[in-house]
């Protein structure tokens, strides 16, 4: 298995870097598009990088936020085929809680190309979404000052609209997650995959104990991460110090499982 950063907020190689994460992944059987950043720089990094998205056979969206969806239309316009997953819950208005709205282009939604998902979604063997809305949390650190408008109403976002990507090829099991808003240590203690993916959403968290007990407890789980995008720069150096499997992954990187 092959992961590229196509979009991430730091960059290698010269790549131009957005806030926003795109991922391009291949396994054994599959070309996939894991988010599309905010732009269309997913695509023209793509290009610099000699990956052609057309071939792509399986898009997935992890959550209804502009900077991973932002480049959906592109995509839709480069890549004729592929269907794109989901959450049904994508869609609605997400807000900061200044009121800036951050969510999905809405005129994209009657798109045929879009496959809405629930709880568990199976794509194809070996690629399994799971939403995880009603599982059990070891951990709540709230919404993140992020909203979602539900019947008129303004509320803290309970991130409904999120799902994360289980892939299991030759004995392995990776997770993709986008940002990880339902909490990265509720995430590695409900799949304790073996390796991982994605943001953390720490990156407004002061560097201190309450963030070194969090790294202590990821790396308690027999996990390989590989963070990026909402993790914070800053946050994963002081991270490093209590774990011993945290890399990072910029623009350009790539990561062979």
């Amino acid at each position: 298995m092959k992961i590229t950063a196509l979009t991430e907020n730091t960059s290698r190689l010269g790549l131009p870097s957005e806030h926003g994460l795109s991922l391009y992944i291949e396994t054994e059987s599959h070309r996939l598009l894991f988010d599309a950043g905010q732009s269309d720089l997913f695509a023209r990094n793509a290009a610099r990088l000699g990956i052609d998205l057309s071939l792509v056979g399986i898009a997935v969206l992890s959550h209804g936020h502009y900077d991973h969806g932002g480049g959906l239309k592109t995509f839709l316009a480069l890549n004729k085929t592929a269907p794109v997953y989901l959450s049904r819950f994508a869609f609605e208005p997400h807000l900061r809680s200044d009121g800036t709205f951050i969510g999905l282009d809405k005129t994209l939604k009657e798109s045929e190309r879009l496959i809405f998902c629930g709880e568990e979604t199976k794509i194809a063997d070996g690629l399994t979404l799971y939403a995880k809305n009603d599982a059990k949390k070891v951990a709540d650190l709230g919404s993140f000052g992020l909203n979602m408008e539900q019947d008129g109403k303004v509320l803290p976002d309970d991130f409904r609209h999120e799902h994360y990507l289980l892939i299991e090829e030759n004995g392995k099991r990776v997770l993709i997650s986008g940002c990880s808003h339902k909490g990265i240590l509720n995430i590695a203690e409900w799949f304790r995959p073996d390796v991982l993916v994605g943001g953390f959403h720490f990156s407004k968290l002061p560097l201190d104990e309450t963030l070194a007990g969090y790294a202590k407890q990821l790396d308690g789980c027999p996990t390989t991460y590989y963070t990026c995008h909402c993790t914070g720069t800053a946050q994963f150096e002081f991270m490093s110090k209590y774990m011993k499997r945290l890399r990072y992954i910029s623009a350009g990187d790539v990561i062979e499982i």
